[in-house]
């Protein structure tokens, strides 16, 4: 089962909002006290949008039972990534499959007496390689679908927390790059493998979590997937590779340092990682790097530089953990950690 990991995410995500006096949804409140009986609602959804004539179009969604405009959104399921809840609504409600940009801020409201907290991203309308977007088929929960300007949207959505998580969209670069620094999957203990470490495969539970990582990265679409040269990074990647239909690069800098100074398949010094990082990135396509604990700060350290942003105090992360760095524009727009964690 996945679930997020405690720890900074998006370096934009404000305070929860949400106030006594603040105009609500019918039959919803303002306010941040939660009732001792009830937990918070997670849910999560997208503002889908396109490139039109006249600037960005976003896509909003009409409810029948409300007669209301607003964002494709959902709760959250069971077991669910909230990057995953958010794309399987935005699927359900509208029919387009998208990937996920830059987080947003989130809002806070009462519903039904709970406390509800929404969490929100960018999404780009185009649809991934491997997917088919399906035509929108009105129903009982969302009877229209509309693409508006900007101005236009403001206007039309019913409620002001819609409004304001559009004005946190229209303040950033709407088109991100997303670019996944991931570690390997659980591969056993060092000590245990008599063979070469390079060689030292993904033990059952890291076998699962690599096949558990894959619907989740799916989420974000990263296109490119390169990997350290240990069999243990590249496996780990290897069923997100195989769903995307995509190779595995490897790349001898992202390897692990062999003893006091000897790096195994070329990779000679730090100026090495730094470089194949910035040759990534200037790349420009969405991709994904699964490297080890030891040098997963440097590989943060060397996207932050690139970007002129600072990386991340903490930058630690579980086996089969992962960020997601957000690239807009030549700078950091978004900065998000996740972890899948064993089945249970």
């Amino acid at each position: 089962m996945a679930e997020p990991m405690a720890g900074p995410a998006d370096p934009r995500e404000p305070a929860e909002l949400g106030g006594p006096g603040e105009p609500r949804r019918p039959g919803e409140t303002g306010g941040s006290r939660e009732p001792a009986d009830s937990g918070v609602i997670e849910a999560a959804g997208a503002i889908v949008w396109r490139h039109g004539p006249d600037g960005p179009e976003v896509l909003l969604i009409h409810r029948p039972r409300r007669d209301d405009w607003s964002l494709a959104k959902g709760k959250r399921d069971p077991g669910e990534q909230l990057p995953q809840t958010a794309v399987r609504e935005v699927v359900e409600e509208t029919g387009i499959r998208p990937v996920l940009g830059g987080r947003l801020r989130s809002v806070s409201y009462l519903a039904g007496g709970r406390p509800k907290h929404v969490h929100y991203w960018a999404a780009a309308e185009p649809v991934p390689r491997g997917y088919t977007n399906a035509s929108f088929v009105p129903n009982h929960e969302v009877d229209g679908i509309e693409w508006l300007t900007l101005p236009d949207a403001y206007q039309r959505l019913s409620y002001p927390d819609d409004v304001i998580v559009l004005r946190d969209f229209a303040k950033w670069p709407h088109r991100t790059v997303p670019f996944v620094v991931l570690r390997h999957a659980s591969a056993g203990r060092k000590h245990d493998w008599d063979g070469d470490d390079l060689l030292r495969p993904l033990d059952a539970q890291g076998e699962a979590d690599a096949l558990a990582l894959v619907p989740l990265l799916a989420c974000f679409e990263p296109v490119r997937v390169v990997s350290s040269p240990a069999l243990r990074c590249t496996a780990t990647v290897a069923p997100y590779a195989a769903h995307l239909g995509a190779p595995v690069e490897v790349e001898p800098a992202f390897g692990m340092p062999d003893g006091a100074g000897d790096f195994p398949l070329g990779r000679t010094d730090m100026g090495d990682l730094f470089s194949a990082m910035a040759s990534l990135l200037a790349d420009g396509a969405p991709a994904l790097v699964c490297a080890h604990r030891e040098n997963i700060p440097d590989l943060l350290r060397a996207a932050s530089q690139y970007l002129g942003a600072k990386p991340p105090p903490d930058p630690s992360l579980p086996k089969a953990g992962f960020w997601v760095l957000q690239a807009g524009e030549s700078t950091l727009a978004g900065l998000e950690r996740y972890a899948v964690s064993p089945p249970g």
